[in-house]
């Protein structure tokens, strides 16, 4: 089975692995006991917090871990709103948005919200989202990078909004943490969200970071770790095995984005021979990353085709895995205003470090194949 599916998970780092039972059996102290044993786990803990910090170019005091970016999506905007600019009970948020923020959306009482489409590139309109603006606003969120089709939205300048509207601004960084540099976009949000089985780290673990300046109330009232954050005792290796595989991410960033702007190219072209029945969703390079493709293929469902591709030894899949148990199309389709028979046909392909050159062309082929055999 050859793998096109790293933007749902991706396989734990060697290296990462080795951080990871290093920590669990050297550092397996309680970091909230005050004994030695304990001292050294905190000692680990704090020395991840800073670097990470470093490497997303914020203040670590506003660096947090949680289970993973659901999690952090949820505590994140509880705790926004906990702290408002101003007075006011009215959300604007990303139609396209991951299912855990429509979640915690939808749980919430007494908000209006306003959920923003996007355009044909898969993009949020400025100006909509300035003509959305009440003076009852309080918060907008909005993630980086869409799980489903990789638009990067314009950050610097919802960010720049949201400021002179006195507005909170979250957004999740989930598929763009360890993808993209962040250092000139991360400190211009008030919290974003992040996670480690993204980035080849392990599965549970993850973070939000919210800026130090703000001053949250715990969504769980009683909290001792996290600095009263969240609940439950720090998983220290996890967070030590994240830090590992973040950082040798972030060395290989340059090369990776080259790599997969080629892989793309590779798909694109190898898909030339049934053109006519392929859409690729997808906005100009500067605004897109390279290593998730969104596409449809006309009068063909997606999950037969992902069904058929995984017969033929290929895993690609339908969207983001946190929605395809609910068997709905990917939200993207619907921000992008597209048919409830077009959003079936959607699929999505993504690459990771691992990806082949031929086994892209392999794979290309087999659809063509699939294609032709249905069309028929």
């Amino acid at each position: 089975m050859i793998y096109f599916d790293f933007a749902a998970t991706t396989p734990l780092d060697a290296e990462a692995a080795e951080v990871f039972v290093q920590a669990s059996t050297e550092f397996f102290g309680n970091s909230s006991s005050l004994h030695d044993i304990g001292g050294q786990s905190q000692d680990l803990l704090e020395n991840c917090r800073e670097e990470l910090a470093i490497l997303l170019g914020v203040n670590k005091k506003g660096l947090y871990f949680t289970s993973g970016g659901s999690e952090g999506n949820f505590l994140a905007i509880e705790a926004l709103l906990s702290a408002p600019k101003k007075a006011g009970r009215h959300i604007i948020a990303g139609m396209a948005e991951h299912s855990s923020i429509h979640g915690v959306l939808n749980r919430l009482d007494g908000y209006s919200i306003t959920y923003l489409p996007l355009n044909a590139s898969g993009l949020i309109d400025l100006e909509v989202l300035e003509r959305s603006i009440t003076p009852e606003t309080v918060l907008v969120t909005v993630q980086h990078v869409n799980s489903e089709m990789g638009t990067i939205q314009p950050v610097e300048d919802i960010s720049r909004i949201c400021k002179e509207h006195d507005i909170h601004f979250h957004s999740d960084f989930v598929q763009s943490f360890g993808k993209i540099d962040l250092k000139k976009i991360a400190p211009l949000v008030s919290s974003f969200s992040f996670s480690g089985h993204k980035i080849y780290g392990p599965k549970g673990i993850g973070g939000v970071y919210i800026n130090p300046a703000i001053a949250w109330k715990a969504f769980f009232p009683g909290g001792s770790h996290e600095r009263g954050f969240r609940p439950g005792t720090v998983n220290v290796p996890a967070i030590a095995s994240m830090t590992a595989a973040a950082q040798k991410l972030n060395d290989q960033l340059v090369q990776s984005q080259e790599r997969f702007l080629e892989l793309r190219a590779i798909l694109v072209d190898s898909l030339n021979p049934i053109k006519e029945y392929v859409h690729v969703h997808q906005a100009e390079t500067g605004s897109q990353l390279p290593s998730i493709v969104g596409l449809r293929i006309s009068g063909i469902e997606g999950q037969w085709m992902m069904l058929e591709c995984n017969r033929y030894g290929f895993a690609i899949s339908t969207g983001s895995a946190c929605q395809i148990g609910m068997q709905s199309p990917a939200k993207v389709t619907q921000a992008l205003g597209l048919s409830s028979h077009e959003a079936k046909e959607f699929i999505r392909i993504s690459f990771g470090k691992t990806t082949k050159r031929e086994d892209v062309v392999k794979l290309g082929e087999t659809i063509v194949d699939i294609v032709k055999k249905f069309k028929l």
